[in-house]
Order: C-alpha cells, then sequence, then structure tokens
C-alpha cells in the first residue's frame, strides 16, 4: 500500500485534497500515458466485492480520489480518516481549467447521445481557452473498442473522460488504455449529465450534509436499489469489517 493510501473492504483510496488530486493528474500528462484515476464511492466499493475484475483495475489505479460521504465516514470509523472529497464532478470541472490553462486536450466519451456535446460546450463556456479533442456517445461494448480506439487515437486527447457509468467506464479504460495509451483517463459516471443540466444536482448544503443520495433517491427513483446498496449495505460491510479488526488487533 502506497504512503497516503487506505483501504476499505479491499479497494484502496488515496488521502488527497482535490488541489493535490489535480497536482498528480497533471503530473501524469506531463509524464505520458497511460494513467487511470477513479474516482471511488461506496458503489464503487460494493461492485468490487462482488465483481473481481472492477476490484482488479481499482487496485491497479494510478489514483483512487474519495468520492462519496459515506467514504468519509467509513475511513473514520476505521480509524484511518481522510481529509476531504474530491467528486468526479468537481475533478472534472478541475480538469477542464487545467486543460485550458495548459492547452491540454480532452476528449468526451459516452453517456446519451448529444449529451458529450453539451457538457463540453459548458465546460468551454466557463474556460474558453479549452480544447475539445472530440465527443462520441460511443458503447461500452467489447465489440465497439476497435472502432472507438480509432476515434480517440486520430483525436490525439491528453485527457479522455469516460460516462458509460461504474464498472463499465473503469473496465473500459483498463481494456483499452494499453492501445489508447492517453496520458490520462478517468471515468464521470453523470458528470456529462449534470454538466448538460439533463439531471440536476443535490444543492450544496445537502452534498455538504451527505444526503446527496437521498435527493438522487427523489429525483431518480429507479436508483433504490444502487441507493439500498450504497448506504446501509455499504454501513453494515463497513460497521462488520472494524468490528472484526479491533477483535484481531
Amino acid at each position: 500500500m502506497r504512503s497516503g493510501r487506505i483501504e476499505i473492504l479491499g479497494v484502496p483510496i488515496d488521502d488527497v485534497t482535490e488541489p493535490e488530486a489535480l497536482a498528480r493528474a497533471a503530473a501524469m500528462i506531463e509524464a505520458g500515458g497511460p494513467h487511470q484515476i477513479c474516482t471511488v464511492n461506496p458503489e464503487f466499493i460494493m461492485e468490487a466485492r462482488r465483481n473481481p475484475a472492477f476490484r482488479a483495475v481499482l487496485q491497479a489505479s494510478d489514483l483512487n480520489t474519495p468520492d462519496g460521504f459515506g467514504v468519509l465516514l467509513a475511513a473514520r470509523w476505521l480509524g484511518t480518516p481522510l481529509r476531504g472529497r474530491v467528486t468526479g464532478v468537481e475533478l472534472t470541472q478541475g480538469l477542464a481549467q487545467l486543460a485550458a490553462a495548459r492547452g491540454y486536450r480532452i476528449f468526451f466519451l459516452g453517456a446519451g447521445p448529444g449529451v458529450a456535446e453539451a457538457a463540453a460546450a459548458v465546460l468551454r463556456g466557463r474556460w474558453p481557452g479549452l480544447q475539445v479533442a472530440g465527443c462520441y456517445a460511443g458503447s461500452p461494448a467489447p465489440e465497439c473498442d476497435e472502432q472507438q480506439r480509432q476515434i480517440i487515437t486520430a483525436a490525439r486527447p491528453d485527457i479522455l473522460l469516460v460516462a458509460y457509468g461504474h464498472p463499465r467506464q473503469e473496465l473500459w479504460i483498463a481494456r483499452n488504455q494499453p492501445f489508447l495509451r492517453v496520458p490520462l483517463a478517468m471515468g464521470v459516471g453523470g458528470t456529462f449529465d449534470y454538466l448538460a443540466g439533463r439531471v440536476p444536482r443535490a444543492p450544496q448544503m445537502l452534498r455538504q450534509l451527505g444526503l446527496e443520495w437521498a435527493f438522487r433517491l427523489v429525483v431518480q427513483p429507479v436508483r433504490w436499489r444502487r441507493i439500498i446498496d450504497a448506504v446501509p449495505a455499504f454501513l453494515l460491510a463497513v460497521l462488520w469489517q472494524g468490528r472484526r479488526s479491533w477483535r484481531d488487533s
């Protein structure tokens, strides 16, 4: 386990602040590819317990940021507190600002038809110097990999943002990065939808209170299975791990 990295239910998570995560991302880009960043929330951790391939990706990732209030609570309960959250939405915006300042090119892959283009337009409106290498809805299906690799390779991005939802986006990146060798690739889940205004984001006060999951349940009730996985099931698993750790110490 590298310095500054903890482990929750077998998943490594880096104790980084947002500025530190962006500094490490910039270093990855300058070093050249391929690198992968994962923004880990409770749903990631629970999926990794069931999915060995996904767990292997998270264990091999160059940077796993703590995305989710539940991750912070779990880390504190286990005696390895983290300094704060680094969410996919904030990290995406930070990367866009960094890219605009340094001339990096970003490729937007995934989400529904037209959503990546809308998200890219929003970011370019905020940072006019942003260079958009390309936008493509694509598919996480392996049979589409070759075509998408050709499109992305021709676009020559420095940063690749993939919005296929976990674990498909992380598995897609791990599967294709050996061929693409993009300096930095990151799965961003529903970030394009938030940026494009297709899905509302929880108010800041609810995010600070750790109640973003409740807002998502109201706005997107079809997510109820995922919410159960991310809240009560995750907390019970963490409580059990903490109890075992104390008993064995």
